[in-house]
C-alpha cells in the first residue's frame, strides 16, 4: 500500500499492483453497475468499465435527447444496456450517480 500526502493528511492508498484489473473483474463479476447520467462524467466512466469487461448499463432520461443519442452512438443499446433512470437503478446492484447539478430533479 502506498502512502500519499493529500494536503497534509497522510493516506494509505491501494495501488494498481495490489488491486489489478483482473481482481476488479473478479470482484465485480456478479454485479451490474448503472451509470446514471450520460452528460459530462457518464461517458468516460461507463465506457471505461465497458471497455474493461465490467457489466455496465446506462440510465439516462430520454428527454435529454442529445445525451441519450450519445449513449446509443457509443454502443449502448436501448432496452438492453441503455434505460431510463428508474429502470436502470432497479436493474443495478451498484449505482454511480453522475447527473450534473443542473440536471438533478427534486
Amino acid at each position: 500500500m502506498a502512502k500519499i500526502d493529500f494536503g497534509g493528511i497522510l493516506e494509505d492508498v491501494v495501488t494498481r499492483e495490489e488491486f489489478t484489473l483482473e481482481k476488479a473483474r473478479e470482484v465485480l463479476k456478479n454485479e451490474t453497475i448503472a451509470v446514471i447520467g450520460y452528460g459530462v462524467q457518464g461517458p468516460a466512466q461507463a465506457l471505461n468499465m465497458k471497455d474493461n469487461g465490467i457489466n455496465v448499463i446506462v440510465g439516462q432520461a430520454p428527454e435529454f435527447k442529445a445525451d441519450w443519442d450519445k449513449a446509443v452512438a457509443d454502443g449502448f443499446v436501448p432496452g438492453k444496456t441503455l434505460f431510463d433512470v428508474d429502470e436502470a437503478a432497479k436493474k443495478a446492484t451498484i449505482i454511480q450517480y453522475l447527473v450534473s447539478d443542473a440536471a438533478q430533479r427534486i
